[in-house]
């Protein structure tokens, strides 16, 4: 799947931040290294939010619950 940048435009979304030079600058959320689009891919392939909870164990359920709501709201069509 080409990610070139993010299909989500996470610009107004307290929980998400661009660092330059951490993680090449993509949106990670804000404190860690965990790249937003992976928990917003994760929701959209149907990963229960328990399983997506299990392999980010410091994101708390309501942390992981606000980004996937930020994304679905927020998405843009990739450009093909």
């Amino acid at each position: 799947m080409p990610n070139m940048d993010s299909y989500i435009d996470w610009t107004g979304c307290e929980l998400v931040e661009r660092i330059p030079g951490k993680v090449s600058g993509r949106p990670i959320v804000r404190g860690t290294r965990i790249l937003a689009d992976t928990i917003a891919q994760d929701a959209e392939l149907g990963s229960p939010l328990d399983e997506i909870q299990e392999n980010y164990p410091d994101l708390p359920l309501a942390t992981i619950q606000r980004l996937i709501s930020f994304a679905q709201t927020h998405s843009r069509q990739p450009v093909s």
